[in-house]
């Protein structure tokens, strides 16, 4: 009677997984690749799994299918655009025009190395966007009330339309000038010009 497979130790199920995480994350470039390429819609998983040197059937290990590695593509960059800024990380007391520019900048330093994605993504209506969308207006929200408890935004704004207002005048001036644009555009006069516009739209006090 041949005796059953033993289960493998600690050690030896380690480099799996490493091996596993490192077939994943060549997918996930492999995907962004493709997508950016090809578009949403004309991408095929076989494509995938090409652009990554994988057997087509590993990619099944990792991914049901399309529409999940785009998301998780999409939270890839989602982290890096999204990630807590100046806004959320600055010290009590901070100059809050300086915070603001200083977040603008570096959304807009983060889009535009991601410009290719990120039109992409204005693309496919799909809830990854709309979740997307969903956490910069959350944290912009977070923001303005701050400002308005301390007493230096205009405290009849509504924050939540504030911030849907402000946060899609910035992130439609990126897709304009980076997505889209034929010109180049310089990004630090591009956050100083955006800056003004939510100092003047908050009645922030200076």
């Amino acid at each position: 009677m041949r005796s059953s497979p033993l289960p493998a130790t600690g050690s030896e199920a380690r480099p799996r997984r490493a091996d596993a995480e490192r077939n994943r994350r060549a997918l996930l470039a492999a995907a962004r690749r493709v997508f950016e390429r090809d578009g949403f819609v004309s991408a095929r998983i076989t494509d995938i799994a090409d652009e990554a040197g994988l057997a087509h059937g590993c990619f099944y290990s990792h991914f049901p299918g399309k529409e999940e590695i785009f998301a998780a593509v999409v939270a890839e960059v989602s982290e890096e655009m999204l990630h807590p800024g100046p806004a959320l990380t600055a010290p009590a007391g901070s100059d809050p025009v300086a915070v603001i520019e200083a977040a603008n900048l570096a959304y807009l330093e983060a889009y535009r190395r991601n410009a290719r994605f990120m039109a992409l993504l204005e693309q496919v209506a799909t809830v990854n966007d709309a979740f997307l969308r969903i956490r910069l207006l959350t944290r912009n929200a977070r923001a303005i009330r701050r400002l308005q408890r301390a007493g230096l935004a205009d405290p009849d704004l509504d924050p939540d339309l504030a911030s849907l207002a402000l946060s899609v005048m910035v992130s439609r001036s990126a897709y304009a000038a980076f997505a889209v644009g034929r010109e180049p555009v310089d990004t630090a006069r591009l956050a100083a010009t955006l800056t003004r516009l939510w100092v003047n739209s908050l009645r922030l006090a200076t």
